[in-house]
């Protein structure tokens, strides 16, 4: 038997203590699962309307660089392409959110001013240069929201199993054992009383002899 069952002040302390615990830990649980369920829903709506802007900007792109393959020769296109400076102004951070730490991404656009000969190729590749600039911004944007969305989601369901648990499990057992507990130690005041109550009684009748 757990010893903390045992119908004592002591164990029924703890066991009130522990309950307004439990309570408080549904409490602070239910409210981060709220705000990150806010949170995710931002999200959610600003990925939808990156998403749409994204897919116009990638049909665009692509529209482009048929052109430009076109005009200038898939080979020309490519070796234009190998010229392209790898990036490097991203820079990631993070920010709490309840707790839960989400990307925050930077992205520091350079002035990227063409890598290859304007004498061996013809506009339409420097159209296609910024279209898929614009694709690579919008892409990092997007990379940054779903990465977000998806630790929001992954410590949504951890708080809602975790208050689940505290509601279900956790809160009941302490109530209960709260309610054994008082009633064994109100069962021990009823007889004790009594049994005061029997002994003053018999009191008189002990001097008497």
């Amino acid at each position: 038997m757990d010893p903390r069952t045992f119908p004592t002040k002591g164990n029924l302390i703890l066991a009130k203590n522990s309950l307004a615990l439990a309570s408080q830990g549904f409490e602070l649980m239910d409210k981060k699962r709220n705000v990150l369920i806010r949170e995710l829903m931002t999200l959610v709506d600003q990925a939808h309307s990156i998403q749409e802007e994204i897919d116009s900007t990638f049909t665009h792109a692509y529209s482009c660089l048929q052109r430009a393959n076109i005009e200038n020769g898939i080979n020309n296109v490519v070796q234009a392409a190998y010229t392209v400076p790898l990036e490097n102004g991203i820079r990631i951070q993070t920010r709490s959110i309840m707790g839960t730490e989400i990307p925050l991404v930077k992205y520091e656009s350079t002035d990227h001013k063409p890598t290859y000969a304007f004498s061996a190729t013809s506009a339409s590749i420097d159209v296609t240069r910024e279209a898929f600039q614009q694709v690579k911004e919008l892409t990092i944007k997007l990379s940054a929201i779903e990465n977000s969305a998806y630790r929001l989601a992954t410590d949504i369901k951890k708080a809602q199993k975790r208050a689940n648990a505290l509601k279900n499990i956790t809160i009941p057992t302490y109530e209960q054992r709260t309610y054994v507990i008082s009633n064994a130690l109100e069962e021990k005041d009823r007889e004790e009383f009594t049994r005061l109550k029997v002994v003053k009684g018999r009191l008189p009748v002990i001097f008497l002899i």
